[in-house]
């Protein structure tokens, strides 16, 4: 008899995957130029990684007959998603803490750059005071550190529930039922 997979073990596979191809893609962005992490376009590698879990959740529910319940699906890609954002984390604290210590102050003022531009475009640059942006300044290079980036995991988590409810209500099916 042949035993199925659980939700967890088929996660930590994916989760890996999903964890190093979204770690890999973030180092060559870093690699390329940097300054390009601080850009919106990294919401596309959020979104890739999305997809991916939807990929492997449909490979997972095909493995398992072609049915999956609602549970399993969301179990699945809840731990899916936390696997890759263990991974990308580390990742991304061996960038900011031992590979490049600078970078968080350069993302840093590339956001505030960002951010002040999009003031300038509603008419408002001048509403903030220097000691107003040293404190936002000083708040993003929190986010930044080895605890702000453990915390704003603690947050995620919960954007990760929400996420894993919507794939994995995609990737569930319902065996159908005999009607007599």
């Amino acid at each position: 008899m042949e035993t199925q997979e659980t939700p967890f073990k088929a996660a930590l596979r994916s989760g890996m995957i999903v964890g190093l191809i979204s770690l890999v893609i973030s180092y060559l962005v870093y690699f390329i130029n940097a300054t390009s992490m601080a850009s919106s376009w990294m919401l596309l590698l959020v979104a890739l990684s999305f997809v991916l879990v939807l990929v492997f959740g449909f490979k997972y529910r095909k493995e398992l007959g072609g049915y999956i319940p609602f549970g399993a699906a969301f179990q699945f890609s809840f731990f899916t998603l936390i696997v890759a954002g263990i991974i990308g984390m580390f990742g991304q604290i061996l960038l900011f803490e031992v590979i490049d210590p600078s970078l968080p102050e350069v993302l840093v003022d590339q956001q505030i750059q960002n951010t002040m531009e999009v003031m300038e475009n509603f008419g408002a640059a001048d509403a903030m005071s220097t000691e107003q942006i040293d404190e936002m300044k000083q708040g993003l290079l929190d986010r930044y550190s080895f605890a702000g980036q453990i915390k704003a995991f603690g947050f995620v988590l919960i954007f990760y529930a929400i996420i894993a409810l919507i794939l994995g209500a995609i990737i569930k099916r319902k065996e159908p039922t005999p009607s007599y």
